[in-house]
């Protein structure tokens, strides 16, 4: 028997202005299925691979079956999920012979790691012999798995908001844990895809500084307005985004896996911001400085970080690059030779 003042946290019921659920004790779920239905087709539909020999793309998902639900319980998050995936992919070669085939994915599952995936990529029946075949078995598999990793990283965050719900004294951090505790960490993404929910380290956190540049084929202003304006932000992301264009303004963008504030904003010139992925201690944002250029005929777009957690360097490096420089460009038409 406990002593008196040293009762079992479980029978301590902290105040919460709606009664419900209170230190997140009770076991809730939620269904995920139809949710990671349309996620998943989402990520796949669309994806494209090119080399010398031609470009292949994946032009239907023909099968999503399976299910996937979230489980709380005692502040702990246990994910299952388990799909069968079959898709129909399309080449074209340089010399403009078209091809057909599929792509089947048996064992989607929070068993298996990523690179445990099966992944069979086949040509259809009667299609002849083509290099793109290898092609699609190379980079399309790889790009397939990319997107597979992204979708249980956004069933992570971007599905599971909401469910740890916050005590008198906060939002306990949540601990996210799948079916098979032996496989407890093998579900979860890297910088391609989605990412876990914050954790609240309590401690300090070894930091890094860095600066990237970029050209674009366009006047600072343009750019400058690239970044401040919500339907230009949602059009080269591909998703729902919020942007409060304005200094002390919010932003959230990438499917809720990167967010921040705007702390200063020189028009056409100089935006800094409190900038973060969703993944990182809670609270810890990093500060980036973002000064554009005008060098006649492109912009010159100087980006310093500092703040970045040391063993998020490259993700971050990579996400700008893939996510802001590569995908403004290709929206926008800002194409330019790199650095």
């Amino acid at each position: 028997m406990a002593k008196w003042g040293e009762g079992d946290p479980r029978w301590i019921v902290e105040e919460r202005a709606d009664a419900t659920n209170v230190n997140n004790w009770h076991w809730t779920e939620r269904d995920a299925t139809n949710w990671s239905t349309e996620k998943l087709t989402s990520l796949l539909m669309g994806l494209k691979v090119e080399n010398e020999e031609g470009a292949c793309e994946i032009t239907e998902v023909g099968k999503v079956k399976g299910e996937a639900s979230i489980n709380n319980r005692k502040g702990k998050l246990i994910f299952f999920y388990e799909w069968l995936l079959e898709a129909t992919w399309t080449g074209k070669s340089k010399a403009g012979l078209k091809y057909k085939g599929t792509i089947e994915v048996p064992n989607l599952s929070d068993e298996n790691d990523m690179e445990d995936l099966d992944i069979s990529v086949s040509l259809g029946k009667d299609e002849p012999e083509t290099p793109l075949l290898k092609l699609m078995k190379t980079k399309g598999a790889e790009k397939i798995r990319e997107a597979l990793g992204s979708y249980v990283g956004y069933l992570k965050t971007e599905f599971t908001q909401g469910m740890i719900l916050p005590t008198a004294n906060g939002v306990p951090p949540p601990q996210a844990t799948s079916q098979s505790k032996a496989k407890l960490n093998k579900t979860q993404i890297s910088s391609s895809g989605g990412t876990a929910a914050p954790v609240n380290t309590g401690v300090k956190i070894p930091t890094c500084k860095f600066s990237m540049r970029e050209k674009f084929l366009t006047s600072p202003a343009d750019l400058y307005r690239v970044f401040l304006n919500q339907e230009m932000v949602q059009a080269f992301t591909h998703a729902a985004a919020t942007v409060e264009g304005e200094k002390g303004g919010k932003f959230r963008l990438l499917d809720g896996n990167v967010f921040g504030e705007f702390t200063e904003l020189v028009r056409d010139e100089k935006i800094v911001m409190k900038w973060r992925y969703n993944n990182w201690p809670s609270e810890h944002y990093s500060a980036i400085t973002m000064n554009f250029v005008d060098r006649g005929s492109d912009t010159e777009l100087k980006v310093e970080f500092r703040g970045v957690p040391e063993n998020e360097e490259e993700r971050t490096k990579e996400g700008w690059k893939r996510y802001y420089f590569e995908a403004i460009k290709q929206t926008f038409g800002y194409g330019a030779s790199l650095f």
